[in-house]
């Protein structure tokens, strides 16, 4: 993958990519882009999404078209931080994988899956439709665009 740091700051991806955001990817059809809000898992050099082929119509978008895209952004306005790591790459539709899905959801559940919803997330688990869409980056832009965040009292 080729990382583009164009500008003076730039986010370390590893570390950014380490954070629970959600993902917003981006993907060809018939009518025209779409943009598909994802939580996501950056492992073995890929972003792992999950999908479902019965409810989901992502994974068959990537199947008629692979290059696609996905942003990211960490924005606090209270102090002025704006990380952006966007990319572009391919994605293929991949056979379900329980134990990397586990971990995707993990990351924003937390580790104890019996605080997880069981109707929303545990029991769907096993979903016969279930796939894993694997996102492989061909470029990243990687940006720090933080400025200095005006104190409280000056926003009043």
């Amino acid at each position: 993958m080729k990382v583009i740091r164009d500008r003076p700051k730039s986010v370390d991806l590893e570390e950014f990519l380490s954070r629970p955001l959600f993902g917003f990817f981006a993907t060809a059809s018939e009518s025209g882009p779409r943009v598909s809000p994802v939580w996501f898992l950056w492992e073995d050099e890929a972003i792992w999404i999950i999908g479902n082929k019965g409810t989901d119509t992502f994974p068959s978008r990537v199947d008629s078209e692979p290059r696609c895209a996905i942003a990211f952004v960490d924005f606090d306005a209270a102090s002025g931080l704006v990380h952006h790591v966007g990319m572009r790459g391919r994605a293929t539709v991949e056979t379900w994988n329980r134990g990397r899905a586990s971990r995707i959801l993990r990351r924003y559940l937390g580790s104890n899956e019996t605080h997880w919803d069981r109707e929303r997330f545990l029991e769907p688990l096993d979903d016969a439709e279930n796939v894993l869409v694997r996102f492989t980056p061909e470029t990243a832009v990687a940006r720090d665009q933080s400025y200095r965040a005006p104190s409280p009292r000056a926003r009043r």
